[in-house]
């Protein structure tokens, strides 16, 4: 679909790179010429998914463990970075979230999620924006949301806060940084299933509607969102900034993915937070 040096000379820091959808934008990001960066908190899966990368494609992949949840810790990361080289792109990828009752979350439990998904986002994207001005490197962060922006999301409150967040951060700063070089951009996904996140958002028990309640009756493909974001960090998508890009398959025209647990009894709630207390 792509000319192959589309991101040659392009160096890539994914955030929460090491599984999931962040894996595998990065692998088509270094099969694009890209020389990739992944961080995330577990050293050994990271280990683990660099080395299958380089095996794979050849690329360059550097690894650093970091929580985007600690500033300073994101900031120590980018210094580590730039020792070598300046970013040329940040890709906010890494997020948490669960299915709660809102009423029973406890503050800790919420700011479990606000604390990677929206202030991790925030101090990367500070972090690289004061470094490329500083420097006078353009740059572009491109930032993983969901379609609760659009439609709110029931059952998922916080998350559906932290991506609103980062989407008006987006669309703020692509005016702010906009004159500096800098652009702004984000994905929101529909259903594309991984390990991590069908753990969390379907656990047993609850409706596997996604591919009966899609207009196209299927959910996504990994490449097909990889192929997505290639597209909106390449120079060839120049002129796009502050927008975000719906991946979905048309399913939150119909839906916003959690009309299913409104019919859940208490029953179902109490048993999934026993769950989620166990792991």
């Amino acid at each position: 679909m792509f000319e192959t040096g589309l991101l040659k000379n392009k160096r890539i820091l994914v955030t929460g790179g090491g599984s999931g959808l962040g894996a595998a934008m990065g692998r088509r990001f270094l099969a694009l010429g890209a020389e990739l960066v992944i961080c995330g908190r577990k050293l050994d899966r990271l280990e683990a998914t660099a080395s299958e990368m380089r095996e794979a494609t050849g690329g360059k992949v550097t690894i650093i463990t970091c929580d985007v949840r600690d500033g300073a810790a994101v900031d120590a990361m980018m210094d580590a970075i730039w020792r070598e080289a300046p970013l040329d792109i940040l890709v906010n990828n890494a997020a948490a979230t669960f299915i709660a009752q809102s009423e029973h979350l406890s503050f800790r439990a919420a700011d479990a999620i606000l604390a990677p998904t929206l202030h991790g986002a925030m101090y990367c994207t500070l972090a690289a924006g004061r470094r490329w001005i500083d420097g006078g490197h353009e740059g572009v962060v491109l930032s993983i949301l969901s379609t609760s922006t659009i439609t709110g999301r029931a059952f998922t409150v916080p998350s559906a806060m932290a991506k609103s967040a980062v989407l008006a951060m987006t669309k703020s700063l692509a005016v702010e940084w906009g004159p500096k070089g800098i652009r702004t951009v984000a994905i929101a996904p529909g259903p594309f299933p991984t390990a991590g996140a069908s753990g969390q958002l379907r656990p047993e028990g609850r409706d596997e509607g996604w591919t009966t309640r899609n207009p196209l009756g299927r959910v996504g493909e990994h490449g097909e969102l990889a192929d997505l974001a290639s597209f909106l960090i390449s120079d060839r998508a120049g002129y796009i900034n502050g927008e975000m890009v719906v991946i979905d398959g048309g399913a939150h025209l119909r839906s916003s993915g959690a009309e299913d647990l409104l019919r859940w009894t208490d029953a179902q709630w109490a048993e999934q937070r026993a769950a989620r207390a166990r792991s």
